[in-house]
């Protein structure tokens, strides 16, 4: 099977799309934490964070700014959350580099 990430992005599972462009794919996610929750998804296939490399400076940079846009545009002035979680350990599920947004009520710290 292929990644479901991958699949989501090229269109063999349906997703809820709330932005795409050239380089990310951002979607409603099935299993909301908070009132507002979404997942920013980088098009290239990258299993982690720990993958990463220079050359994704510019991604990762582009993927912040996607981010702040789309939650002035769900209305999160009071504030939001982004999360990337990195390997088993810190709880990642699917192995395509991702990143949580998470807004619309108070959030606690610690997470858990």
């Amino acid at each position: 099977m292929e990644c479901l990430f991958c699949e989501i992005i090229n269109g063999s599972i349906p997703s809820e799309c709330i932005y795409e462009d050239e380089l990310v794919y951002a979607f409603n996610d099935i299993d909301k934490q908070a009132p507002i929750h979404f997942l920013i998804v980088p098009k290239e296939h990258i299993k982690s964070a720990d993958e990463l490399s220079e050359k994704h400076k510019e991604l990762i940079g582009h993927i912040f700014l996607v981010a702040k846009n789309l939650c002035g545009k769900f209305g999160l002035e009071n504030g939001y959350r982004i999360v990337n979680n990195c390997k088993e350990d810190g709880g990642q599920t699917v192995n395509h580099l991702h990143f949580h947004v998470l807004g619309g009520r108070s959030l606690n710290w610690p997470p858990g």
